[in-house]
């Protein structure tokens, strides 16, 4: 598939990009390594500065960068500007706390001398991110391996070729050494071939899990490390003595933000029996009261979705639902614009039999499941091959936080909307992934953390107690000596 942006409000082609060749990737690849070889004896506080100027920049090219978001993928303009303010917020505060991330940690033990950890980078990081937050996902591996001083080759998502190359632009003008960041349009045969290349030491990879499987095997093959933030089913668990005003509030928010273009959006919400038909009643008022239209118009409430290819795939997945038995309680209709537009959709009566029960469904329709108890509530969120992230509603935090600890995802929500921050950890267990992304484990991800034992002496009393432990025959040992 060629890079090309494609409007998907008016399905005007924007403009295309050429792949990149396979001498450009080895001129890319020899910079960034010597790029990381020349940063990683640089002062962690001058990228951190450098950093900071990229938070400036983003937010000094704001209107622009939403603009080319809004254009490439179709999120509403001010999503697309709030991603901006986003990552500027990622970038500084990664810039405040990463060499403090980084400092060596001191070690009580009892060998001789001194023990410490250090944290030292790698070398080259490939990136392979998706579309749906062109900027965001950049950011989450950009600026903490960047204060680590690794350097970063990206292949971003084939419809978003304007958002990733304007990020990379602003990147550079900010101050960052040249071959910090590259951007690049490659194909997934000069992926594989990038991550098989010596200088590559890790692979930062946020997509579907199709995707994450043929990168995660080429970097196994490889014995490269890497991290996965593959696909979501996440849960919205509403119990019987929620605040159902704020339940109201944020369901429909979790569901249509980025017109449910999201690997953590709420796609299962499971109601207690006694708030079951509140909850659906509203969740319909709500759908019912968005307004399509183009996205760069701050009135609209419901973007395109990003391709017609997705809007297809979708529309698909519901027929199929509602083939296999499920119930259309709203939606499901046309909506008479040129762009790649879904209607939001309820579905309910998903039985495990059903496609939908076990299946992504990523785009604006909810699936709604009445749950007769606590436990069934629980077990019908692990019912579920994915576990990215989830939401409870409870009456008492405390109790909704027990509830929510028991939930088989990375991360849990109780009585508000998913967060994402820089200080938050990003991830999930199952096929929703492994490894984590932002907060100080995502800087340490793709870090060497050597070992540094040191003393002005050795202790040759400590000797032999060292080599009898290394050794299993310290006997044979002994009369070697």
């Amino acid at each position: 598939m060629a890079y090309r942006t494609v409007n998907p409000y008016n399905n005007e082609v924007v403009k295309e990009y050429p792949f990149a060749t396979d001498v450009q990737l080895g001129e890319v690849l020899a910079e960034s390594d010597a790029t990381y070889r020349a940063m990683k004896k640089q002062p962690i506080s001058e990228r951190a500065k450098i950093l900071h100027n990229v938070a400036a920049k983003l937010r000094e090219h704001e209107d622009e960068l939403a603009k080319a978001c809004t254009i490439d993928m179709g999120k509403l303009i001010g999503e697309s500007k709030g991603e901006v303010e986003l990552v500027a917020i990622i970038a500084d505060w990664f810039a405040d706390h990463g060499e403090e991330i980084l400092a060596p940690e001191k070690i009580d033990t009892i060998a001789t001398g001194q023990a410490e950890i250090q944290k030292h980078a790698t070398g080259v990081i490939m990136m392979v991110e998706p579309w749906n937050f062109p900027y965001y996902q950049i950011m989450r591996v950009f600026a903490p391996n960047f204060m680590v001083g690794n350097t970063m080759i990206l292949k971003h998502a084939a419809n978003t070729p304007t958002s990733a190359q304007m990020f990379c632009d602003v990147v550079a003008e900010a101050g960052a050494p040249k071959g910090s960041l590259t951007n690049m349009f490659l194909t997934y045969d000069q992926v594989t071939e990038a991550i098989e290349d010596p200088r590559v030491q890790g692979v930062a990879l946020t997509g579907s899990e199709r995707g994450g499987t043929a990168v995660a095997e080429a970097a196994g093959k490889n014995l490269k490390k890497n991290t996965m933030e593959l696909g979501g089913m996440d849960p919205f668990i509403v119990l019987g003595d929620a605040n159902m005003d704020d339940v109201a509030d944020i369901a429909w928010r979790a569901r249509l933000y980025n017109t449910g273009q999201v690997c953590t959006s709420s796609k299962r919400f499971i109601v207690m029996d006694n708030v079951y038909d509140e909850f659906v009643d509203t969740l319909k008022d709500k759908f019912s009261k968005v307004q399509p239209g183009d996205p760069m118009d701050p009135s609209t409430s419901l973007a395109p979705m990003n391709t017609e290819k997705a809007k297809n795939k979708l529309q698909g997945q519901l027929d199929e639902a509602i083939a296999a038995g499920a119930k259309v309680v709203y939606g499901n209709k046309p909506i008479d614009l040129p762009g790649q537009f879904f209607m939001p959709t309820i579905l309910t009566d998903i039985s495990k039999n059903n496609p939908a029960y076990h299946t992504e469904l990523f785009g604006p329709i909810a699936c709604v499941y009445k749950v007769h108890s606590e436990q069934e509530a629980i077990d019908l969120a692990n019912d579920n091959p994915y576990g990215l992230g989830g939401i409870v509603f409870a009456g008492d935090e405390d109790h909704g936080a027990e509830v929510a600890s028991q939930i088989e995802t990375g991360m849990v929500f109780v009585n508000n909307f998913m967060t994402t921050l820089p200080e938050l950890p990003f991830g999930g267990v199952k096929l929703s992934g492994y490894g984590r992304e932002m907060s100080h484990i995502g800087e340490e991800a793709f870090v060497n953390e050597q070992l540094i034992v040191k003393t002005a002496k050795p202790n040759m009393d400590n000797l032999a107690g060292g080599l009898v432990a290394m050794d299993p025959q310290p006997k044979e040992l002994s009369k070697t000596k």
